[in-house]
This record gives structure tokens, sequence and C-alpha cells, in this order.
């Protein structure tokens, strides 16, 4: 044990979790997957299916995220470098999806394991029907015995609606099919204190908490500006994960191997809370509110103390444009975010309403307006 009772991860606990995993997440970036160039490199994907394939002949299951499609589609389209437009990135991914997917199918095959291409959008993860039909679709494939490869439909998805990068991508799949461990491959071993490329930087091996990252290099990585994910998005992914119940093992794609026999290698970082209501983790991670509602003292507490649901006696401004059904963020007085929820009201709907009870808006309006202008089982209260 270490100071203050936490797990110590070292090599035979970690053996013991990697081994007892069932169903595990892996995401790899683009620039562990093609050359400098742009063009998929053969050797890297084979090596890393090898990898995976061990992992499914011992009984886990696994689920690959996997980027490359954008830079995969780049040296067959003459291009040198990843486009910044939105529709030329596109273009690229439309290209480079089939060949990565392709590629993956015939190496998969080898090892007697079939694989299916899920591509995913924002929609399919903060509208429930959407969620609901992809949770069950991972659930039919892993049934079937079939390896799933995600990546976010680049092709389709809006510079408004996206996932930004496939770190976080990963840790609201692992959560979507209940993973037992979610497994970020990079370019860079670990997390580290400081710029990997300077002297006297050191490995931080275990995250128990926020307390552990301090002071550690979050600075972009990635071959050749391939990639969109710096070592930030991995640890706000794993932050996703880890307060979801999902233990995370960050490391290079050339520890691969390693990582997935227990092997004490990367970063290890720890669970900080339980598993969740699918919902509420797409709520507070997946959603972009479409406006705000300003709190009351009173209803700052009654929302993040007590976990009541928020009423418009509580409620003193509205602002934005929303719908009923839309997330909206719930504010203090001083516009810190400190819940987020779904509204059950049009954002026109509200002024009317402001600092009313349920009491006298139902005898003056009908009884469609005594309900809670956000219920609690829609709702999410937002740390620091």
């Amino acid at each position: 044990m270490t100071d203050g009772g936490a797990l110590d991860l070292s090599a035979p606990d970690r053996a013991a979790l990697v081994a007892s995993a069932r169903r595990i997440v892996v995401k790899v970036g683009s620039s562990s997957l093609t050359t400098a160039t742009g063009g998929i490199d053969p050797a890297r994907i084979r090596k890393l299916v090898e990898v995976l394939a061990s992992v499914r002949e011992r009984g886990a299951e696994v689920v690959l995220v996997s980027s490359g499609a954008i830079a995969a589609g780049l040296a067959p389209l003459g291009l040198t470098k990843r486009p910044r437009s939105l529709a030329t990135q596109q273009a690229a991914a439309s290209v480079g999806q089939g060949l990565l997917a392709h590629r993956y199918q015939e190496e998969f095959a080898q090892h007697g394991l079939v694989t299916g291409q899920v591509l995913l959008t924002v929609d399919d993860v903060i509208r429930r029907a959407h969620y609901r039909n992809a949770h069950q679709t991972f659930a039919k494939l892993l049934e079937l015995g079939v390896l799933p490869i995600v990546n976010e439909n680049d092709t389709v998805a809006t510079s408004e609606i996206r996932f930004g990068d496939n770190d976080r991508l990963a840790a609201l799949v692992a959560h979507l099919v209940h993973a037992d461990l979610l497994v970020l491959l990079s370019d860079v071993d670990g997390l580290y204190d400081g710029p990997p490329s300077k002297p006297g930087a050191t490995l931080v091996t275990e995250v128990r908490s926020e307390v552990d990252l301090a002071s550690v290099a979050t600075g972009s990585t990635g071959a050749a500006g391939l990639g969109t994910g710096g070592m930030t998005t991995k640890v706000d992914a794993a932050k996703i994960a880890t307060g979801a119940g999902i233990p995370v093992i960050l490391t290079s794609t050339d520890q691969a191997a390693e990582a997935l026999a227990g092997a004490p290698v990367g970063t290890i970082f720890r669970t900080t809370g339980k598993r969740r209501p699918t919902r509420l983790l797409w709520l507070a991670h997946a959603t972009e509110p479409k406006g705000s509602l300003v709190l009351d003292p009173g209803a700052v507490v009654a929302v993040t103390e007590r976990r009541a649901s928020l009423l418009a006696a509580g409620i003193t401004a509205v602002v934005g444009v929303f719908r009923a059904g839309d997330p909206v963020s719930l504010v203090d007085n001083d516009g810190r975010e400190v819940a987020r929820g779904v509204v059950n009201f049009d954002a026109e709907e509200l002024p009317g309403l402001l600092g009313r009870s349920s009491k006298d808006l139902k005898r003056e309006l009908g009884s469609a307006y005594e309900r809670e202008v956000v219920h609690r089982d829609g709702l999410i209260v937002l740390q620091g």
C-alpha cells in the first residue's frame, strides 16, 4: 500500500489487473500507424495486430479505437501534410478509412479473427436513441466474436460536432462497452514530469489523483504533424475513464505487448470514481451546451449538494437559444459551470417562469408547467 492507503499498482498488482480484464479498449494514434509522409505502415499495423490477437487468444475481448484514416488518405491524394480545411480532411478520411479498414481486416484474418468497422459521430453518444443503438451494436459484435475497430466518422462530422480527438472517443467507448481496462498507445512511452526529450525528465509511473498531475508535461506529440492529440488529450481521456471506474494504461505502441501482458511500463491511472449511468457520462464529456441557466445560491446548493432537480424558482436568468431536450450549463452567479443537464423547456418559455414556485405555475398555467426545468436523473454535477 502507498501513503494514504491507496493501492500500489506495482508489477504483480498491475499484472493481476490486466489479467483479470475481460474486455479491453485499446486506442492507437495516427503517428503510430503511418509513415512520416502519410501512408499506412504495414509493418507497424502487423505488429499491433499480433499483440491484440494474442490478447484475444487468452480469452479477453478487444475493441480497437484507431486513428489514421485522414493520414492514410494523404499519400493517395498527393498531399504531403494534414490539411487544415475540413472539406479536405473529410476527403482524405473518405479515401483513407477504406484503406485502413482493409489493412486491419487482412492482418486480423491471418489470426482467424473477423473485424467490424464502427464509425461514430458525437450525435451517436449524446442522443439517447443513437447511443442505445451504438451500445447494442457493440454488444452484438462482441457476442459474435467480432473485433470492433472504431474511428470518428470524419467524413460526415462537422467542425461544430466532433470529438476532437480519438483519445476522448476511446474513453467514451470504454464506458459504452463496459470495458475493464483502457490502454492508450502513443509515440511516447508514458506521462513525464517534464518534456520527455529533455534530460532529467522522469516518467510518472502511477497517477492516483489530480495531485499527481500538478507538474507534468502535456505538450503536443506526434510525428510530422499527422495526429491531432497531444499528451493533454490523453490525460483528459484518462480522467474521463478513471472517473467512471475504468483504469487506464498510457504507454508507447512499441510497448503494447508488455503493457497488455501486465508489465510495469508506461503510466497507469488509478480509478477515481465509480461507474455511472452512460447518459450522464455523455452529458459531462461529449456534449456542447446550447445555453445556460443562472442559479441562485440556494439552487446551487440544492443541485450540487442535495442532488435535487432544478426548479424554476431557483433560476435567475436564461442565456442562449435552446429547445427542450438540449444540454444546458447550470452556472452560479459568477458564471462558473457547476452542473450540466437536459432541459425540459424551450428557452423562450422560461423567462416567465423564473423565481416562481411549482405550485403557482401549476395553478396559473396548468400541470405541464409544474415539471422540473432539469430533472435530477438528467443532470450531472461537475467538479472544480
